[in-house]
C-alpha cells in the first residue's frame, strides 16, 4: 500500500497541535499532528495487554510526554488527544465494553485514564471509525465530502463520513460494515460475532483462510498443498504468494474476495450514496501498486459497477487508502480537533 502521511517539522507544524492515539491488540500507535493533518512525530509502545487499561494509560502518558521532548514541543502547545479503541464501546460514556483483543481491559474507563494520564481533555472513537476519519481529512479522500472506509483485516471494520460527520450511532455501533449480512442462507459461515452471512464472515482474515480450506478439501488443485504438507500454516499471505506465482485457485479466492467486498460496498453506496469508497487494513493483497492488488481492485470496481443503480455508475470514487497504519492516529487526532473547534 502507498503512504501518503505528511511528516513535518516541529517548527513547519500549524498550531493548535494535537495528539492521536491508536490501541490494537499488540501495539499502541501515539502520534503528534497539528492543525492541517500532517505528523510531526510518532511512535508506538507494546499494548501488554494482559497489565490493564491503567498501566496502558499510564505508558500513553510517558510516550506523549516523550514524544514532545523529542520534537521540540511545548506541552502547552497541544490542546486536545484523539483516543482509539477497539469496540464495543460507549462512546458517550468514555467507555470500554468488550472488546475481544483486549480482554483485561473490559468495562474500563479508558477515555478518563488516558485524559489524567496526558492532563489533556481525550475524544473517544472506534478505531476503525478513527481510521476513516484519517482517511477523510488527510488521506484518500480529503477531496470528497463524504466517504465510506472498509479496513480488510483479521475482521472487516468500517467507518462513515458524510457531509463532514462521522457516523458514530446511538449505541456507538455506526460504520459496523464488516456485519453487512451478504448472505442470508441458514447455513452461512459465522463471522467472530456469531452472526451469519456478514461481510466478515467471507472477506476477514480467518473466512479468506475457512473458504481456501473448503476448496483444497473438495480436491482442488494448488500449489499451496506443498506448502501445507511441509507443515505451514494457510494464510492469506501465503494464498497471495501463491496467486502471484501463478496458482489457479489462490488467484480465485482473491477475486471471489473482491466479488463479496463489492457486494458490501454497494449496499455502503446504496445507503449512504457517498463520494468515495476507500479500501485500507492489511489485507488488500499488495494494494495499489502492486499487480495482485490492482488486480484485486480492479475486479471489485467491476463487481459493484454491476450491482449498482445505473445512475451512480461511474460516479463513486473506489481507491485504495493511502496513510497507511498512520490512518488510526492522525484521524483519532483530527477528531480531537473537530471537538476542540466546536468549543
Amino acid at each position: 500500500m502507498t503512504e501518503a502521511t505528511e511528516h513535518i517539522s516541529a517548527g513547519e507544524a500549524r498550531r493548535p497541535l494535537f495528539v492521536g492515539v491508536d490501541v490494537g491488540g499488540t501495539n499502541i500507535k501515539v502520534g503528534v499532528v497539528d492543525d492541517e493533518g500532517r505528523s510531526v512525530g510518532a511512535r508506538s509502545i507494546h499494548t501488554a495487554e494482559e497489565s490493564g487499561p491503567g498501566d496502558a494509560a499510564r505508558r500513553i502518558g510517558e510516550a506523549v510526554r516523550g514524544l514532545l521532548g523529542k520534537s521540540g514541543i511545548e506541552p502547552g502547545e497541544v490542546v486536545r488527544v484523539g483516543l482509539a479503541t477497539p469496540g464495543p464501546m460507549d462512546i458517550p460514556a468514555g467507555m470500554l465494553l468488550g472488546p475481544g483483543n483486549l480482554p483485561h481491559w473490559h468495562n474500563s474507563p479508558i477515555r478518563d485514564l488516558v485524559s489524567k494520564a496526558c492532563g489533556l481533555p481525550v475524544t473517544f472513537a472506534n478505531d476503525a471509525n478513527a481510521a476513516a476519519y484519517g482517511e477523510f481529512w488527510a488521506g484518500a479522500a480529503r477531496e470528497h465530502r463524504s466517504m465510506v472506509l472498509f479496513t480488510m483485516g483479521t475482521g472487516i471494520g468500517g467507518g462513515i463520513i458524510t457531509e463532514g460527520m462521522l457516523i458514530e450511532g446511538v449505541h456507538s455501533c455506526g460504520g459496523e460494515l464488516g456485519h453487512i449480512i451478504i448472505d442470508s442462507d441458514p447455513e452461512a459461515p459465522i463471522n467472530s460475532l456469531g452472526i451469519r452471512g456478514t461481510l466478515e464472515g467471507y472477506c476477514g482474515a480467518y473466512a479468506v483462510v475457512r473458504r481456501t480450506h473448503e476448496e483444497l478439501n473438495r480436491g482442488e488443485a494448488s500449489s499451496l498443498k506443498k506448502r501445507l504438507d511441509a507443515g505451514e500454516e494457510l494464510t492469506p499471505l501465503m494464498v497471495a504468494q501463491e496467486a502471484e506465482a501463478g496458482d489457479h485457485l489462490s488467484l480465485e479466492i482473491v477475486m471471489e474476495t473482491a466479488r463479496y467486498m463489492a457486494i458490501g460496498a454497494v449496499t455502503a453506496i446504496h445507503t449512504i450514496d457517498p463520494e468515495s469508497v476507500v479500501i485500507g487494513g492489511g489485507m488488500t493483497f499488495g494494494g495499489e501498486g502492486h499487480p495482485l492488488g490492482e488486480r484485486f481492485m480492479k475486479r471489485l470496481r467491476e463487481e459493484a459497477h454491476l450491482r449498482m443503480i445505473e445512475s451512480l455508475r461511474d460516479k463513486i470514487h473506489i481507491s485504495f487508502a493511502t496513510l497507511g497504519g498512520d490512518a488510526g492516529y492522525i484521524g483519532a487526532a483530527g477528531l480531537a480537533r473537530r471537538e476542540y473547534a466546536g468549543k
